[in-house]
């Protein structure tokens, strides 16, 4: 199954590639025009055009006349940062399947995509998550867009820069690049740079001869001997003492090295993955990181987004891990662990939920088999006691919850329950941080 392809036909290049970053994070192939004549050159080689209506010469009024001649089942949707009734109706009139209002909606242009298509949000992450091995949860469009670019990193020998919060998966991250770079077959060896005694890191990673230091009795090897053939994730990065970061420069650039104690080179074969929850640049400015390091280890820097930040991952990897348990989420629960904020991300959710699900009895994990601080979290306000009603933004937010949950996420059909418009229900799942 291949993904959808999009033409964006927009004379703004700032809005083109606004318009790109979103599609492509949502699972479709892009195609970028700056003129409506290139556009409908294209236009029998895409399967839907997304197509700005004001633009110099052609204007898309007049494309959409065109392809209704020469391309009559091509989706059109049309954008137009001015709202003009005579417009919108002319638009439909001449087969557009949509008219959205500039600045777009990005969550509402992509919904908008998905119908004019016939595809729901479930078929694009079936197709982009088919490359992903069991166990890995990447429900999200940003993290099924990061799997995507990885995967492509891995199957060159280009050092990777993992950055992201404390618990987000930076470990899952790098052990998926191990297992689709052709490595798989050999080591993968773990690091972490900030659990080393300063006194000890060289010989840790480099190894060192008999006698070498007081304490030496056997030849040791380090971790990257132990890698050779395989890949090598140096966890907390930045705690890498400053006086030994211009010898993990140098089997970057060369690939050799020095046991402690030895005087000829070691060759060493090794995948080198890098990850750190600091900022490395802040680090460089400070001094506290060489600089020339931090350039070499960056050649291609992924940056694993914080839970709070990917909803859709959250009930995604909860039913796995209760479900390990034999257990499944009761809706309750399920929607507090949504409103949540997770500070201790994957980690915090892996550990509260083995919890819950010791806890319970039956097969459903209720909310009061969640940690306490979990089970009473209120977004913005302190818990209150059972008395409490709620404010109408946490009663708003709540049937918003309840309306997706009964329609199994679909935002239309929540919209139509609710008795709003799809655009003000996508503004509020934004406004709640949903």
């Amino acid at each position: 199954m291949t993904r959808p392809r999009i033409a964006i036909v927009d004379d703004d290049p700032g809005q083109r590639q606004l318009l790109d970053n979103a599609l492509a994070r949502a699972g479709f192939e892009t195609r970028l025009c700056e003129e409506g004549e290139a556009g409908l050159a294209i236009a029998g080689e895409v399967d839907a055009m997304v197509l700005d209506v004001r633009m110099p010469g052609m204007n898309g009024l007049e494309v959409l006349a065109c392809l209704q001649e020469s391309h009559p089942s091509l989706p059109v949707i049309l954008l137009t940062a001015y709202i003009d009734l005579k417009d919108a109706v002319s638009a439909m009139k001449h087969g557009a399947r949509d008219y959205l209002e500039k600045p777009v909606d990005l969550d509402e242009l992509v919904v908008a995509v998905d119908e004019a298509l016939g595809l729901g949000r479930e078929a694009l992450s079936t197709l982009e998550s088919a490359i992903l091995p069991a166990g890995i949860v990447a429900e999200s469009p940003v993290m099924q867009a990061l799997f995507r670019q990885v995967q492509r990193a891995a199957t060159t020998d280009a050092t990777i820069l993992i950055e992201g919060e404390t618990g987000v998966g930076k470990q899952v991250v790098a052990e998926f690049i191990q297992r689709v770079s052709g490595r798989e077959a050999g080591p993968f060896v773990t690091v972490d740079c900030g659990a080393l005694p300063e006194h000890l890191v060289e010989s840790a990673l480099f190894g060192h001869e008999k006698g070498a230091f007081s304490g030496a009795e056997h030849r040791h090897a380090g971790y990257f001997e132990v890698a050779d053939g395989g890949t090598l994730l140096l966890d907390e990065i930045g705690s890498l003492p400053l006086a030994l970061q211009p010898l993990l420069l140098r089997v970057l650039e060369t690939g050799e090295y020095q046991r402690v104690g030895a005087n000829t080179e070691q060759k060493t074969d090794v995948r080198l993955i890098a990850a750190t929850n600091q900022d490395l640049s802040e680090a460089v400015a400070s001094g506290a990181f060489r600089e020339d390091l931090y350039y070499r280890l960056n050649v291609f820097p992924v940056t694993v987004p914080p839970l709070r930040e990917r909803c859709e991952d959250i009930d995604a990897l909860a039913r796995q891990l209760v479900g390990d348990y034999g257990k499944r989420l009761a809706p309750a629960t399920a929607r507090q662990l949504l409103a949540y904020p997770w500070p201790g991300n994957v980690r915090e959710l892996k550990h509260a939920l083995e919890r819950a699900s010791i806890l319970a009895d039956g097969q459903q994990v209720l909310p009061a088999h969640l940690p306490g601080h979990i089970r009473d979290y209120r977004p913005g306000q302190a818990p209150r006691g059972p008395s409490h009603v709620g404010t109408m933004a946490e009663i708003e937010r709540k049937a918003i919850l309840d309306a997706l949950e009964e329609t199994g996420g679909n935002k239309t059909q929540a919209a139509s329950m609710l008795g709003i418009s799809r655009r003000k229900l996508v503004y509020k799942l934004r406004e709640y941080g949903l």
